[in-house]
């Protein structure tokens, strides 16, 4: 609590120093623009900057990349060739994996480089193709926040937790022609932050309990060979609607919050070098499905802001038109990863990535990197986040790694 005391008081001295400030020289948003403001004189000068409106959800651990091969590709994973974990990124594609089982597991350490031991993803993943169509996959994805200390509005101690969570996903993958394929994904998800402790409102006091979703996933994926005496290549294209589904709430509020209902289309181009290398060029595209915040808007008057009020499919139609700036902030809250990875004889594999996001929305930016080998059924996979920004990022300098098990030997073939 002595680390939880001293960060209240810093955020509390940086209230102090913006007031004061802001007696001076106020800042101020028009249109998704940022201006300076004097109160004084009455004069308005832009700054230049885009006001800070990141899109934000409930559980975002849900898209938290799960798997260290695309973590080193700038978390890139819609269109790349078919594994276990395109269960986070594409369902669609287990349609063409070319191994009947495989099951994936990775560990994911969370802000390390802040001293936490106890916070990490761990994420498990399979499929199992039933024929030369169809192929079933399962997913599991548990996110431990670590221990924590529970405390009242005065400080005193309410006792220790170990906020916790999980989402299980099950997807029906089929192909419909020899190049296209589309699947279909459902998930529960059960977030556990701060279960039986109470907070005030309305003078009253509410209990928290476990926050419980469900939401269904829907993706594509079309390859194409691209025939060439010199190179010879494949162009993949998939796409992916995921988290679609029912808002999530801690108490008996009915001013529940949004999941991160995500929509993401992804290119990968592989090209054959020769016998024994192959290199392949992917980009990942990526946009929540979630109303940008809006909190002024209350034509109701009733306390909580108009786009919160949404149900979750008018929240994602919306989430195409709503952003104060217009159709160029839109855009902006596009991400996008862009990688490459080189095969040597299918068994050593180099890779490197950047993700990019705009400053007003969020600022994640980072390079990536990462290694593979594969030896006969087993593969492992790492990779490292370096941070190109000031903004810190939970994987700052931290190395995350992957276990593949392809079970080849189901398919009765040596």
């Amino acid at each position: 609590m002595k680390k939880m005391d001293v960060q209240l008081m810093l955020v509390a001295l940086g209230m102090l120093a913006a007031t004061a400030l802001s007696a001076q020289i106020q800042h101020k948003c028009i249109d998704g623009k940022g201006y300076s403001y004097d109160p004084v004189t009455g004069q308005r000068f832009p700054t230049g900057d885009d006001c800070a409106n990141a899109v934000t959800s409930a559980v975002p651990f849900l898209r938290i990349t799960p798997d260290a091969r695309g973590g080193g590709m700038g978390d890139v994973g819609i269109a790349t060739s078919a594994d276990p974990n395109g269960m986070h990124y594409n369902q669609s594609k287990l349609a063409f994996a070319d191994k009947k089982v495989s099951i994936s597991a990775t560990y994911t350490p969370w802000m390390r480089n802040l001293g936490l031991q106890d916070v990490y993803l761990a994420y498990l993943s399979g499929y199992v193709q039933l024929d030369e169509f169809q192929t079933v996959g399962l997913g599991l994805r548990y996110f431990s926040l670590g221990d924590i200390e529970f405390t009242d509005e005065n400080g005193t101690s309410l006792g220790q937790g170990r906020p916790n969570e999980f989402e299980i996903t099950g997807a029906y993958s089929r192909k419909l022609t020899e190049n296209f394929s589309a699947a279909i994904g459902a998930k529960f998800i059960y977030s556990n932050l701060a279960s039986g402790q109470t907070v005030s409102s309305d003078g009253q006091r509410t209990e928290i309990k476990p926050g419980v979703a469900g939401a269904a996933d829907l993706s594509f994926t079309y390859k194409t060979e691209i025939k060439s005496a010199r190179t010879p290549s494949e162009l993949t294209i998939g796409g992916a609607v995921t988290n679609l589904g029912s808002k999530i709430t801690y108490t008996n509020s009915v001013n529940r919050d949004y999941i991160p209902t995500n929509l993401g289309l992804g290119f990968a181009w592989k090209f054959n070098l020769d016998d024994f290398n192959t290199l392949t060029f992917t980009s990942d595209f990526n946009k929540l499905l979630v109303p940008t915040p809006t909190p002024a808007i209350d034509e109701d008057n009733d306390g909580i802001p108009d786009y919160k009020q949404l149900s979750s499919i008018r929240g994602v139609f919306q989430s195409f038109g709503d952003a104060p700036g217009g159709f160029n902030e839109e855009l902006k809250e596009i991400t996008v990863g862009a990688g490459a990875e080189y095969w040597y004889d299918d068994q050593f594999a180099v890779r490197m990535g950047y993700f990019y996001e705009t400053q007003s929305k969020g600022n994640r930016r980072y390079f990536s990197v990462g290694l593979g080998v594969k030896y006969n059924v087993f593969g492992l996979n790492f990779s490292y986040l370096v941070p190109t920004t000031n903004q810190r990022n939970p994987l700052d300098n931290t190395l995350r790694f992957s276990l593949l098990f392809d079970f080849e030997a189901f398919d009765g073939e040596e």
